[in-house]
């Protein structure tokens, strides 16, 4: 817990001298900002001359009076001139201003701390709900018999402990929101930041319904799962209806935009206006006319945008679930990543991007607030699990922040995102190339994910609290992408999970590999060993891959020659 609060805070200072400052303008208008802010500097060198008491402004304020000693060098004349610059200058200057304004290019004199200041009672009462909540649901899942039970070797708990965590995720998460909808009511709970996109009269919702849906919907399915059980078909079904609910209000649609637009424009693929928006695609005019519809509009990058999200939801929902395998390991990481998304929507919400930046900063504040509420009772040892409700409700959440990341065609801030969500997608990657290797199904189970390998080494603590510095160094680096070269940070995050993922397949084939190059030196794994001659015994085959090889030797798994048989750890690595 202590651990992860750390982790979280090293993120922020990382960034504190850069989240003062707001982001390059650029975005708003392609090559127009560059332009001003370097005709700006010019005129404020050009307005620096070496007659004292010239500024920029062209005030005369401070001009030597003739007879002053010390400038009774200067003719009259030349002070005329220099007069005639200088107010030639302020009218540039003005008009360059004006020029900015009418562009929505206005340079914004809020810092990411001043807007993160104004939201920041959603955190609070997503953390008190889930806070006050969580033992609540711990009772009622002991009541019902809502409990999971050591009945897999994997699992490393010994005792019954309760589900339900989800829910009180759940509550939390509402809990934010709902405080944002009274907001708009009650004037001074949130401070919101100002924007051209919030009209007088046209209601902004602070979270969209369709979201608010999906989150619903993901909840019901997992909390179904946790208490009767269902189908992996069923669960499938049930995040592709709530992917399905984000599609239906755009939500994350135009994400593919920034990709797709600039690759048609290179090669000369016409486009075309619909619904006011230049995009790919074409008019299907009816025959018929029907009164509202004349014609059918197919949007091109719409429809990629819909499938992406699709595999988006299904992707992060189970790599979330896949990670919950060690007490407090999900909750935490995601809190940490939600520190770095928050980072990326409130500088967006500084050169305001779009309609959606208060919706993206209400919901990285309400999710680090459920996640910072559940920790301190999912922390080893814990005393209650997510489940597939809380696992679900996590991946869904932060996959919905990442799709309107791109929201207005940003592409390679999705791409930001994913590298700050990394571990649980790295971890997923890992776990379908290792089992593909192996010949299984990539629905088998086994028990070579990254936090059981750390945690035959490092114990369950030690585990958890290394994937939290895994966390916090690729928020640190998709936080980057937005402030230094994107290049560079891409090349660097490339480079740090191949890394891991070539370091973690090798340890899992590790017999694998022995056992080849044991068939090149004519000496197998499996022979009898040899005794040398101090009387020890040598054999390649007592290094096994997991550790779990040595322990047959020393009789039935114990506390200290076996560590998965007296760790807790979450029901969803035993369903890995």
């Amino acid at each position: 817990m202590h651990a992860c609060l750390v982790t979280i805070f090293a993120v922020l200072s990382s960034f504190a001298t850069v989240g003062m400052a707001a982001p390059n303008n650029s975005a708003n208008v392609p090559g127009g900002t560059p332009v001003i802010k370097q005709t700006q500097l010019d005129l404020q060198r050009l307005g620096e001359p070496s007659v004292q008491g010239i500024g920029l402004g062209g005030s005369r304020e401070g001009l030597p009076l003739a007879g002053q000693s010390g400038n009774t060098s200067v003719p009259p004349e030349v002070m005329e001139n220099v007069r005639k610059v200088q107010e030639d200058l302020a009218k540039l200057s003005s008009q360059i201003k004006d020029l900015a304004t009418s562009a929505g290019i206005v340079e914004s004199q809020h810092s990411r701390l001043s807007i993160a200041q104004g939201y920041i009672w959603v955190l609070l009462v997503a953390f008190l709900v889930t806070l006050c909540a969580t033992p609540i649901m711990r009772k009622l899942a002991i009541k019902n018999g809502v409990v999971d039970r050591p009945s897999d070797p994997r699992k490393v708990h010994r005792v019954p402990v309760a589900y339900l965590g989800g829910v009180a995720i759940f509550l939390g998460l509402f809990g934010g929101i709902l405080y944002s909808f009274l907001a708009i009511r009650f004037q001074g709970l949130v401070d919101w930041h100002p924007s051209k996109f919030k009209l007088e009269n046209e209601f902004i919702p602070p979270v969209p319904p369709s979201i608010l849906l999906g989150i619903t919907v993901i909840m019901l399915v997992g909390l179904w799962d946790d208490v009767v059980g269902i189908s992996p078909r069923v669960k499938i079904g049930g995040q592709l209806v709530a992917a399905a609910a984000l599609a239906l209000d755009n939500v994350g649609t135009r994400m593919a935009e920034g990709l797709i637009m600039p690759i048609a424009q290179q090669l000369g693929v016409p486009t075309t206006i619909i619904n006011g928006t230049e995009t790919l695609g074409f008019v299907i005019h009816l025959p018929v006319s029907i009164p509202g519809f004349e014609s059918i509009p197919i949007d091109m990058v719409y429809w990629i945008g819909t499938g992406i999200i699709a595999i988006a939801v299904l992707g992060m929902c189970n790599a979330t679930n896949l990670l919950d395998g060690l007490d407090g390991l999900l909750s935490g990481t995601t809190a940490i990543s939600a520190v770095g998304l928050l980072v990326l929507a409130l500088g967006l919400a500084i050169v305001d991007d779009g309609p959606r930046d208060g919706q993206r900063i209400i919901m990285c504040m309400a999710l680090l607030g459920a996640c910072l509420g559940f920790l301190p009772h999912n922390f080893n040892p814990a005393t209650i699990f997510l489940g597939d409700t809380g696992s679900l409700l996590l991946g869904y959440c932060a996959c919905v922040i990442i799709l309107t990341l791109g929201d207005t065609g940003k592409t390679h801030l999705v791409a930001a995102g994913c590298v700050i969500f990394a571990v649980p997608l790295i971890d997923t990657s890992l776990a379908i190339v290792r089992r593909k290797l192996e010949g299984k199904s990539i629905s088998s189970a086994d028990s070579n994910h990254l936090h059981h390998m750390l945690k035959r080494a490092l114990g369950v603590k030690g585990a958890v609290l290394t994937l939290y510095g895994m966390a916090g160094a690729f928020a640190t680096l998709g936080v980057a992408v937005s402030v230094f070269r994107a290049r560079m940070i891409y090349v660097l995050a490339i480079i740090l999970a191949a890394s891991i993922g070539v370091t973690a397949i090798k340890i899992a084939r590790r017999r694998f590999i022995e056992d080849q190059a044991a068939k090149y030196s004519g000496n197998p794994l499996d022979v009898e060993p040899v005794p040398a001659a101090g009387g020890s015994v040598v054999g390649l085959a007592s290094d096994s891959a997991d550790g779990l090889a040595s322990n047959s030797a020393n009789g039935p798994a114990s506390s200290a020659a076996h560590p998965i048989a007296n760790e807790p750890v979450n029901v969803a690595s035993a369903r890995d």
